[in-house]
C-alpha cells in the first residue's frame, strides 16, 4: 500500500537532508485537504554569549555574565585546612579589589 506524503517547505527539507542532518517534525492528517502531511520543526540552536573574564587567579577565576558575577575556586586538598582558608581569603580579597576597580571605572 502506497501513501503520498505532502511536505511543507520541501526545498529546505531536501537541503537539510542532503547535508547529512536529521530532520525532526510532525506527520499529521491535514484537516483542510484530508491528506497526510509532514511539517519539519524549525529547531534553532540555543546560543548564549560567553562569560567575560574579569580576573584570572592562581586557583580560579572571576567572570561576568549578563546577569551574574561568578567566582570559581579550586584548591588542592593536600594544602591542609589552614592554608586552604588563607588561599580563599586572599583570592576573595583580590576579587573584591577587581570589582571595586571595575565600579570606579564605570562611575568616571
Amino acid at each position: 500500500m502506497n501513501k503520498t506524503v505532502f511536505v511543507t517547505d520541501a526545498a529546505e527539507l531536501q537541503k537539510r537532508i542532503k547535508s547529512g542532518k536529521r530532520v525532526e517534525g510532525v506527520l499529521f492528517l491535514d484537516n483542510n485537504t484530508g491528506k497526510l502531511t509532514f511539517r519539519a520543526y524549525n529547531r534553532q540552536p540555543h546560543t548564549r554569549p560567553k562569560d567575560r573574564m574579569l580576573y584570572q587567579m592562581e586557583h580560579g577565576w572571576l567572570k561576568e555574565s549578563k546577569q551574574r558575577i561568578k567566582l570559581f575556586e579550586s584548591v588542592p586538598k593536600g594544602l591542609g585546612a589552614e592554608r586552604i582558608m588563607a588561599v580563599f581569603e586572599r583570592e576573595i580579597r583580590e576579587s573584591e579589589d577587581v570589582l571595586i576597580e571595575r565600579e570606579k571605572v564605570h562611575f568616571r
